[in-house]
């Protein structure tokens, strides 16, 4: 049987045959009843959902939301990584409404943003999540409002018809909801498989990133669901190598997404884990150290693979198909045509931006109530990610967000590789690089830098490494040494804030 053969709606030319009809909870329950759907290590002792469990609870919250949701209505769902979590999207999705994926970190101001947004007036929960929603919506227990009673019937929805609206992290301003339909779901089914070596049976899959994010939720939960992969729901208050390893071996887990943050813990804390079948992460790129790394911690090859909130899982690295090449994400995925195009939507060879074109199963309805926003992200027939790209043969190497890319003495410098270069350094655990505005060189590359616990550099003895390893003229002209840097809540650096930081010092010292 083909790759193509095993994801549904997937040609094996790479184009899309989707179904007239096609609902996200029928094919997350799709499985045999006695199937093992979520292995729940959330409580004091581990519990083996099966795919007859979780239709049940399904069920049992559909014949509840009956009588308060309309099908296009949006719901949140506020809950970690838990079987009713699972359920609560299931349901919403069965009975033809929108639901709104919410993370227990956001504050009031978040939650507030998000659910005035979307208009949403009630919120599946738990007594943690009522409690952070306050008086912002109706806390909806999803343990506890299931009801007996007949089958509720599926929705008669479309690909195309809303299912999930997903708020991008909002590293900047307002955050922009990211509507999907109900396609999303097969969309990203190539990608998974892919970055796993091909996911096949014996397999089971894990990330410690929260469920309310795109790679929790269509990474990890429901394209496992989908290919009746078991999923392992665990929540660790706080990461670390030690319960990352109890979780593994607690759930049998073979198969993981780790954020490029996780891993970055993991190998300060010089954490081996074996077994593992498979690692993939995404999010930012990782570079040679990283990956070198790896080999060594796993006895595997990391897989990195690409996408975001709009359109994921487009572009992945397979080791069990092709070798990986270090600075570069990977191919594109069967059922995504994937470019980089310059400022006339054109495909080019040299420097661009990186761009999906329309059709993708993965690629989000709209921007949410937000007809301007969704006219700026299309250059003609392609959605432009708003990442700066380069091919190598077929592999596309990420430069870097197009406005994180520097400027210097008409150097166009991407932060990452230097970024990647400085955590090769044995002291230092985080950092992140960008332009400071210059009058002579228009800007210079400054990193921002935080060291290991009891480890100590110079500015100069950084800057000689770069200088060691890389281009001359990117060597960091500045280094700052902070105790820890502004992060997204999905572990990425804010550079935005770090370019603000770094033009008031200019500002301060001119």
């Amino acid at each position: 049987m083909t790759f193509a053969a095993r994801i549904p709606g997937l040609r094996p030319d790479g184009g899309w045959d989707l179904p007239e009809r096609l609902n996200m909870a029928r094919q997350c329950l799709s499985q045999p009843a006695g199937a093992l759907a979520i292995i729940d290590l959330t409580g004091p002792a581990r519990r083996d959902i099966t795919h007859g469990d979780l239709s049940g609870m399904v069920q049992g919250l559909a014949r509840a939301l009956l009588p308060r949701v309309a099908p296009g209505d949006r719901v949140g769902v506020l809950l970690s990584q838990s079987p009713w979590c699972a359920a609560a999207h299931l349901a919403l999705w069965h009975i033809g409404a929108i639901s709104v994926p919410l993370f227990k970190l956001f504050q009031q101001d978040a939650l507030r943003s998000r659910l005035e947004d979307a208009g949403a007036r009630l919120v599946l929960t738990d007594a943690e999540g009522a409690t952070l929603l306050g008086d912002l919506a109706t806390p909806l227990m999803a343990a506890e409002i299931g009801l007996p009673g007949e089958p509720v019937p599926q929705a008669d929805t479309r690909p195309e018809d809303p299912a999930v609206l997903i708020y991008t992290s909002g590293t900047t301003g307002r955050a922009k909801g990211a509507l999907h339909g109900h396609r999303v779901l097969t969309g990203h089914l190539p990608g998974v498989s892919i970055s796993h070596n091909h996911l096949r049976p014996g397999d089971c899959l894990w990330t410690p990133a929260d469920w309310a994010w795109i790679g929790g939720l269509f990474d990890v939960l429901m394209p496992g669901l989908a290919l009746g992969i078991p999923v392992v729901a665990a929540r660790l208050d706080k990461f670390s190598a030690e319960a990352c390893a109890d979780v593994i071996a607690q759930g049998g887990v073979r198969n993981v997404f780790f954020p490029p943050t996780a891993l970055r813990m993991l190998k300060a804390a010089d954490q081996a884990l074996p077994g593992l079948r498979s690692v993939a992460s995404g999010g930012e790129p990782l570079g040679a150290e990283m990956l070198a790394w790896g080999e060594g911690a796993f006895g595997l090859t990391i897989n990195e693979f690409y996408g975001q909130t709009e359109c994921n899982m487009t572009v992945s690295s397979c080791a069990a198909d092709f070798p990986v090449r270090p600075g570069c994400i990977g191919k594109p995925v069967p059922g995504h045509e994937v470019a980089v195009i310059d400022d006339t939507g054109q495909p080019t060879r040299g420097e661009g931006d990186v761009a999906v074109r329309r059709g993708s199963a993965s690629m989000l309805l709209e921007y949410w109530r937000n007809p301007a926003a969704t006219a700026e992200k299309f250059r003609g027939d392609w959605l432009v990610t708003g990442d700066r790209g380069v091919w190598e043969g077929d592999y596309l190497r990420f430069v870097g967000r197009e406005d994180d890319v520097i400027t210097s003495a008409g150097y166009r410098i991407g932060p990452a590789e230097i970024e990647d270069c400085l955590l090769t350094h044995p002291g230092v655990a985080t950092v992140g690089v960008v332009g400071k505005p210059d009058p002579l060189r228009t800007e210079i590359v400054k990193a921002y830098v935080v060291m290991k616990p009891g480890a100590r550099a110079s500015e100069e003895e950084l800057q000689t490494w770069v200088k060691d390893r890389l281009a001359q003229y990117s060597y960091p002209r500045e280094v700052a040494f902070l105790d820890a840097l502004p992060m997204t809540v999905t572990g990425k650096v804010i550079r935005k804030e770090l370019k603000r930081r770094a033009a008031a010092e200019l500002e301060a010292n001119p």
